[in-house]
């Protein structure tokens, strides 16, 4: 039969998917093959920051489609220089290296810290990094991170990375040692069930990076793009790192992430690093038109006001239940659930037709896209009430 479903067994197995297909987009909504709606509050994990198959990205694509795809990176094309302006020109940073993805990115970032290593410290080569971390799944990226389910993984891992404790500045500075090239950490731990650095250990950790002559790289694969209320997270600290990652919202959608460092980090040589589709200029026309969007004030703005009534209904919601505390900045943002039924709660809300995520067992995280109504906000508090009380959760507050 022509319409018939394609067997899911043509797919690699690698993780829990319900047996939907879906089909469209739009906004803060998908559509399965069966037509039914979706208020989706997960958005390719924070990578939709326009929502699904937004008109102007759309729009980019196509226009871009017909007059070059790929020239090769061997060439500059106008479109990656672009946006490597644009980018430069918004941020504190001086160059940039475009990537398919944030983990490719970090990859970089890694191989780019190693390098000045290798040039300016004799060598040095370990980078701290931080318990519940996440960088990604390339094999660096993973032994980078401070995940546990990653421990037991496709061993053995890369050395050279040593694990400090986000918010604990004296677990950083005792790992430091003349083998130590740079501190590298998401400034909002996303898998780890959303945990925020204070805007003072930022600070701190810049000050101490600075006075070890280490680098600081920031992983805004998941804060940056206007994630936070600001069109990057460093912007919340007022301090300057060394080197930053992009990934999941520069695209709006699309395989899109890039590295950026300032001058005096940027020491790549010819032949260091490359990729074949990186930097093409379909992919980099998309992020023109995300950044073209996102920069803007008024746009920042509204998803700075999203941020905090998703963040007040949240605190109500809490309170109604008697669950624990919201946490988070911006458009990324976790409820605590005190208990461990995320899962249970996931599995419900996709029934009723909400796509919510527990990235761990007794939290829920929020990354809507960043132009999120206040309706759509407060229709999924009322869904995820509806469930709470049902599923009997928690205790009603009386």
């Amino acid at each position: 039969m022509p319409n018939a479903t394609p067997s899911f067994d043509a797919l690699m197995d690698i993780t829990a998917r319900p047996k939907t297909v879906f089909v469209r987009g739009e906004g803060s909504w998908l559509w399965d093959a069966a037509g039914k709606r979706y208020l989706d509050f997960i958005q390719g994990w924070a990578v939709n920051c326009l929502g699904h198959a937004p008109a102007i990205l759309a729009d980019a694509l196509a226009a871009q489609a017909r007059l070059l795809i790929t020239p090769s990176p061997a060439y500059y094309n106008d479109t990656s220089l672009k946006l490597a302006n644009a980018l430069v020109a918004q941020s504190c940073f001086d160059q940039v290296f475009f990537a398919n993805s944030g983990a490719e990115a970090n990859e970089g970032a890694i191989k780019l810290a190693r390098k000045y290593g290798a040039l300016h410290r004799g060598g040095a080569f370990e980078i701290i990094t931080f318990e519940g971390g996440f960088h990604g799944r390339t094999l660096a990226t993973m032994s980078a991170s401070g995940k546990k389910a990653f421990e037991p993984l496709f061993e053995p891992k890369v050395p050279g990375f040593r694990k400090a404790r986000l918010n604990d500045l004296a677990s950083v500075e005792a790992l430091i040692t003349p083998n130590t090239v740079a501190v590298m950490l998401e400034p909002i731990q996303g898998e780890a069930g959303v945990w925020a650095a204070t805007n003072p250990f930022l600070r701190e950790l810049r000050a101490l990076t600075e006075a070890h002559g280490l680098l600081l790289i920031f992983d805004e694969i998941q804060t940056g793009m206007g994630r936070t209320g600001k069109l990057f997270h460093y912007e919340h600290a007022e301090i300057k790192p060394d080197i930053m990652t992009l990934g999941k919202g520069i695209g709006g959608g699309v395989p899109l992430a890039a590295l950026l460092a300032t001058q005096k980090a940027a020491c790549f040589e010819h032949g260091d690093q490359g990729g074949t589709f990186n930097g093409n200029p379909l992919m980099c026309a998309a992020g023109l038109a995300v950044l073209g969007e996102v920069g803007k004030p008024e746009f920042l703005k509204s998803a700075l006001e999203a941020g905090i009534f998703l963040e007040s209904e949240l605190q109500k919601l809490s309170a109604r239940h008697g669950l624990g505390e919201v946490r988070g900045r911006g458009l990324l943002l976790a409820l605590d659930l005190k208990l461990p039924i995320g899962a249970a709660i996931v599995a419900q809300a996709f029934e009723s037709g909400l796509l919510l995520n527990s990235p761990q067992a007794d939290a829920l995280r929020f990354m809507p896209a960043l132009n999120v109504t206040r309706e759509e906000i407060s229709e999924m508090i009322d869904g995820l009430d509806t469930i709470l009380t049902k599923a009997g959760a928690a205790r009603r507050v009386a």
